[in-house]
């Protein structure tokens, strides 16, 4: 770690540790059922947030259970992977399945299905993408249309190039967000997002702590937790709470059993940066960002959902389905 040191934000600092603590309690007794209230936190009650891990999110859950799991093996498993994380909607994924009758493959890609399958949802007026997250939106490869374009890119690392066997030789996890990051499209946020998808499967296995990307919300989560970075990059900071992440809260008196016992990893350190960055916005105002408002409210979602996490994580869950009010991750 850098020499010089970090220097919290009196009455800040404390609120990032509240988020992971507070937020994780809520997903708690949500998962085992309990009924609401679930906190006494008013900004908690009134405003939507993510969960303290991010593979908890709705989006991601869908992601794992249905594509990384979901039967699909090699080269088809990396391509769908790729593509579900493009457009992040479990219902346009659905969508797709069923025109096409089974789940995309890359036979489907090739011979112009898939993108049939796409174009004829969007002229139904379907919206294809995600308002999540803002993604790399140009002509790249030539064509007229945010969709035809992400589809010339499928076909470039799956078809015509390497990118799959590529992957999975790979020597570190920081050379699969390279690679991806390689593509025209493939933006720092999504390449680091498809990254550790890839990463929930059986196509590679690499801790999470390996390495990590600040997103923008993250960056303003960073500038408001701490008032001098100087001399840390933003993911060094991010892995710092990683490794700090027992003491801090045992010095603040807070409780946290992780998810099923599953401590915090870059990319859910990295995503409560950005939620204590929305937090703040109700919580300490006056530490003005170019985002001064929390955009959705709070709404439970009345369809139930059973997680379901990388087996090779080992975790053991015992729960009913919970009703999971979170939205797909959401750093901008």
């Amino acid at each position: 770690m850098p020499s010089t040191p970090l220097i919290p934000r009196p009455g800040v600092y404390e609120k990032y540790w509240h988020f992971v603590s507070e937020r994780q309690r809520i997903f708690d007794k949500r998962a085992r059922g309990e009924a609401p209230p679930w906190t006494d936190d008013p900004i908690f009650t009134n405003y939507k947030f993510c969960n303290v891990f991010r593979a908890a999110d709705r989006e991601s859950q869908y992601m794992i259970r249905k594509v990384c799991y979901g039967g699909a093996e090699g080269k088809d498993l990396a391509f769908q992977i790729t593509a579900f994380r493009t457009f992040s909607r479990g219902e346009v994924w659905d969508q797709v399945t069923d025109m096409l009758g089974h789940a995309p493959t890359l036979g489907d890609l090739d011979d112009g299905r898939f993108e049939k399958a796409l174009t004829e949802l969007k002229e139904s007026g379907q919206k294809l993408y995600t308002g999540s997250f803002i993604l790399c939106a140009n002509e790249a490869y030539g064509r007229k249309g945010k969709h035809l374009n992400h589809v010339e890119m499928f076909r470039t690392m799956f078809i015509d190039g390497d990118l799959y066997e590529r992957v999975i030789t790979a020597e570190k996890f920081g050379d699969v967000y390279d690679l991806l990051h390689s593509y025209p499209l493939m933006g720092d946020f999504m390449s680091y997002q498809t990254a550790i998808d890839l990463n929930y499967s059986e196509l590679i296995d690499y801790s999470e702590n390996d390495f990590t990307k600040a997103g923008p919300g993250a960056l303003r989560g960073i500038a408001k937790v701490f008032e001098s970075t100087t001399g840390w990059t933003p993911e060094e900071v991010i892995m710092w709470m990683v490794e700090h992440q027992e003491e801090e809260l045992d010095k603040l008196g807070l409780e946290f059993g992780g998810l099923y016992g599953r401590p915090l990893h870059a990319i859910d350190a990295q995503n409560c940066f950005c939620e204590t960055d929305k937090y703040c916005r109700e919580a300490v105002p006056e530490l003005a960002s170019n985002r001064s408002r929390i955009k959705n409210k709070f709404a439970a979602k009345p369809k139930p959902i059973t997680y379901f996490f990388p087996p090779k994580w080992g975790l053991t869950i015992d729960q009913p389905p919970a009703v999971e009010p979170d939205e797909p991750l959401t750093l901008f």
